[in-house]
């Protein structure tokens, strides 16, 4: 199984009872001359699958050049463990995809009562949501089917995911999707600096939504094109590493299995924290570089890589 752009989960203490000492301080004000932003984090080990617990004391957040102070931090779960997810399957995809569909069925199934689930195909630049977010997760696993094995004249699966973020309302639960696709942008054309895929990016940073993919053929001569659909896997890297997804490949061919992929996902999805800090505005408002950096041994810290920071107040 290969994989590109590894993006990480976080594993998060839930209680000093059951993962040790840690220390989970009430939030804290947002210091003077700063703005408040959130980010979602993941984490994942090095080595092994155990994460050690992670307090808000061992997370250090660097935005442009600056040190920001962390005011907030704590696990998606429990009462706070809502995510609302979007699967988006590309109508470009060849038709043969009906043993994945049902990995993709049993996925939906397995997730929490907490997850509200909606299912779009892309198309033409758009999406045409078939279900809408659901906690029925039968009802949107049933809403799966097999794509049309279309090529429309605005074929870029990133118009397609910035119509769905327009049209996603803002939500105090995590927002994230699940792109199926060959990544090609047929409207857009191949090569590096490719302005869909950067809008769409940036798009999703500024929602706070993260995006994962994993990559299936496409169909007509773009979809048995080394060189473009070389470019369209390098494309869904991009938007799932810098919006803190992962992007998971076998090949050039579709995976003859989706599950690893989706348990591996599962697994991100069942333990992300939320992050909230202090940044310091510029006099224009705009994208500034987000790390993220824990001395706690064996794990580390994944987000989106830039963060949309307002202007400095006159």
């Amino acid at each position: 199984m290969k994989r590109i752009y590894v993006i990480p989960t976080i594993v998060l203490a839930l209680t000093a009872l059951v993962y040790g000492s840690t220390s989970l301080k009430s939030p804290g004000a947002t210091p003077v001359g700063t703005v408040p932003l959130h980010v979602v984090v993941t984490a994942e080990p090095h080595r092994g699958d155990e994460v050690p617990p992670i307090s808000r004391e061992d997370v250090i957040v660097t935005v442009g050049k600056e040190r920001a102070p962390v005011t907030d931090w704590f696990p998606y779960q429990g009462s706070r463990a809502g995510l609302e997810f979007f699967v988006l399957l590309d109508d470009a995809t060849y038709t043969s995809l009906g043993a994945q569909l049902e990995d993709l069925r049993r996925f939906i199934l397995a997730q929490p009562p907490t997850t509200a689930i909606g299912v779009g195909y892309m198309r033409d630049g758009t999406v045409d949501i078939v279900q809408n977010l659901t906690t029925e997760h039968a009802q949107a696993a049933k809403a799966i089917r097999l794509p049309m094995g279309y090529i429309g004249a605005m074929a870029s699966p990133y118009l397609s995911i910035g119509d769905l973020i327009k049209r996603w309302p803002e939500s105090q639960n995590r927002r994230e999707l699940l792109v199926i696709s060959d990544g090609i942008d047929r409207f857009g054309g191949v090569g590096p600096a490719n302005p869909y895929v950067e809008t769409a990016v940036e798009q999703a940073e500024r929602a706070g939504v993260i995006i994962y993919a994993i990559y299936a053929t496409g169909v007509g001569h773009y979809g048995h094109s080394f060189w473009r659909f070389n470019w369209g896997q390098n494309y869904l890297s991009e938007v799932a590493s810098e919006t803190g997804g992962e992007a998971y490949f076998q090949g050039f061919d579709t995976p003859i299995s989706f599950t690893p992929f989706l348990e591996d996902l599962a697994r991100r999805l069942n333990h992300q924290y939320h992050l909230e800090f202090g940044a310091k505005p510029e006099k224009k408002a705009g994208f500034q570089k987000l790390r993220l950096k824990t001395e706690v041994s064996n794990v580390e810290l994944v987000a989106a890589d830039k963060v949309y920071v307002p202007a400095q107040p006159e």
